[in-house]
């Protein structure tokens, strides 16, 4: 009895050993297996949206959360995430996209030809959805004030109608493009100038009477790498207000190709912008200097500035402001280009050859729009340069990149790099040679702001000086005596070492390597001579928004350029 129940003690303990096996494994694999399970039916969902994005005409985009209460435009229930156009504003759940496709047309970049010219086009109406605030057309009463998919947007006025205001002769009705009429460039212009290549013909000013008389139309290019990473929100917003085809992502197209469609718009009368940096604004007036060289001065566009970079300090002396956040409408924004005056922004050619018998590389050359430095700025910025190709990934806010500046100014104000400058290098403004005085950097100024919004040719503003203008042909040149310095201008504390201004400057360096920067571009540069000549002017927009305090002092000097523009044109 004893031998028997002993036996049946151990296979019950093992019974139990490989029961408590078998649970511990199903409490491992079993959670896998789901999460495998989920992941492979994710992934699949994820393939299966991609290629309804890639075939259908929407230019759909995935959001896991709606910024504001949203309802689905098929089957009008409630949704948290799902699809949005980004061109006609159409949000729909996830199992509703198939039927989105089949049952509503996105916006039309170019109407389908008839056979004759079109000179209107009625309205596009989109139900549900439509903005805060937004006030009906018909009785000027609140729309979207339901918890439910209610009212009508036009995807091309922009104007909203309740759905008891809406009767038959709206879905019919001329659509005048809203308050960005003159911005616009609306698809019966284009389905008539497709039908005048097919016919050979060129002669695109016969028809903006179509249009409108007073027609400036806008080309939107922006950088959705830059700075606050804000590009790929913006475009579609611009994409909702305009033409999609007015609005290109340069981290898809080239600036040159997307300004072709200048060659099919009136002359003189196209406005470009630019949603960038500092350097995103020189490579397209860079692209536009192409236009010169191939013949087609009569297309070139005015420029104008959303500010996406670190520094900015072109955007700045444009009245175009030190950084965008996201704090302006984008309707405020265009309403700003239609009412900004032109001006022009004086650009340069600055040839870099190095010094050597047995040297036969041919001379670096670069376009200047803002400033030229040699010295602690520079150091700075080839310093900051280094650090972000090693780790791009942490560059992604203009609070981050200015810490990063702050820190490598405050080492070299511990450093001190480049001291003995003024020993290093001989200066020449407009051929006469200047005695240098004890220094650590010279900077060549082109525009008013510098290092983030500094007005460096001023410095504290408590001195008689030249003032500094941006279309005059001249350039400032200044010295500092090291980052600390800097700082202290900056801030006020101090004055710059003004040397002088010229329309041409001649700097040597005669030994040891040096940094050296062109518009926040810097490299490592040994003996060499560093010519800087006029190249060319931009045609550039200003915006006259509310003055601060640092610009209150160059105000003679803006109305000053204004008066001088007037008597150009």
């Amino acid at each position: 009895m004893e031998g028997t129940e002993s036996r049946s003690g151990t296979v019950s303990s093992a019974v139990a050993d490989w029961s408590l096996v078998f649970w511990t494994l199903c409490s491992v694999i079993l959670p896998v297996l789901i999460t495998l399970w989920c992941s492979f039916q994710r992934s699949r969902r994820q393939v299966l949206i991609r290629d309804i994005f890639r075939k259908s005409k929407h230019d759909w985009h995935y959001t896991d959360l709606f910024g504001q209460p949203s309802y689905c435009c098929v089957c009008a229930q409630h949704i948290l995430q799902g699809a949005f156009c980004s061109c006609c504003g159409l949000r729909v759940s996830e199992g509703c996209l198939k039927k989105a496709d089949q049952l509503f047309l996105c916006k039309e970049i170019m109407m389908r030809s008839n056979g004759g010219a079109h000179s209107s086009m009625p309205h596009h109406w989109i139900r549900g959805n439509v903005p805060l605030c937004s006030c009906c057309m018909i009785c000027k009463q609140q729309c979207g004030t339901q918890p439910k998919l209610c009212d009508y947007r036009c995807v091309w006025c922009q104007y909203t109608v309740h759905d008891e205001c809406m009767m038959d002769c709206l879905k019919t009705e001329e659509c005048t493009f809203g308050e960005f009429r003159d911005l616009i460039i609306p698809p019966y212009y284009l389905s008539t100038i497709n039908q005048m290549r097919k016919d050979k013909r060129t002669n695109y000013e016969k028809v903006v009477p179509y249009c409108r008389k007073h027609w400036m139309p806008v080309i939107i290019l922006a950088n959705t790498r830059s700075g606050n990473n804000m590009g790929e929100t913006l475009l579609g917003e611009f994409k909702i207000l305009l033409n999609p085809v007015q609005v290109f992502d340069l981290s898809k197209i080239a600036p040159a190709k997307a300004l072709q469609l200048c060659t099919l718009l009136p002359c003189n009368a196209v406005r470009v912008l630019v949603c960038g940096g500092d350097g995103t604004v020189g490579w397209v007036l860079d692209a536009i200097d192409e236009m010169k060289i191939k013949g087609q001065e009569r297309y070139i566009p005015q420029v104008a500035i959303l500010p996406l970079g670190t520094g900015n300090d072109l955007s700045n002396t444009l009245g175009w402001g030190a950084g965008y956040a996201g704090e302006v409408p984008v309707e405020q924004i265009l309403r700003n280009v239609m009412e900004a005056d032109g001006i022009k922004l004086d650009r340069w050619k600055v040839q870099v050859t190095n010094k050597g018998y047995y040297n036969l590389r041919k001379p670096k050359v670069f376009t200047m729009n803002n400033y030229f430095s040699i010295g602690p700025d520079a150091l700075m910025a080839l310093n900051f340069h280094a650090h972000r190709e090693k780790t791009p990934s942490l560059f992604s806010s203009r609070i981050i990149n200015k810490a990063v500046y702050f820190f490598y100014g405050t080492k070299d104000c511990l450093v001190q790099e480049c001291k003995d400058l003024n020993k290093k290098v001989e200066l020449e403004l407009d051929g006469e040679r200047i005695k240098l005085p004890s220094l650590e950097g010279i900077i060549v100024l082109n525009i008013g702001y510098w290092g983030g919004g500094c007005r460096l040719w001023e410095g504290m503003g408590d001195e008689p000086y030249p003032l500094a203008r941006h279309d005059d042909g001249l350039l400032e040149v200044v010295g500092v005596h090291g980052s600390f310095h800097c700082a202290q201008i900056q801030v006020k504390l101090a004055n710059p070492v003004r040397l002088g201004q010229a329309h041409t400057v001649r700097l040597i360096l005669k030994s040891s390597k040096m940094p050296m920067q062109v518009d926040g571009e810097p490299w490592a540069q040994g003996p060499c001579t560093v010519t800087i000549t006029h190249k060319t002017h931009a045609l550039m927009l200003y915006h006259s928004g509310e003055q601060t305090d640092d610009e209150a002092s160059s105000m003679s000097e803006q109305d000053h350029m204004r008066e001088q523009t007037d008597e150009d044109v």
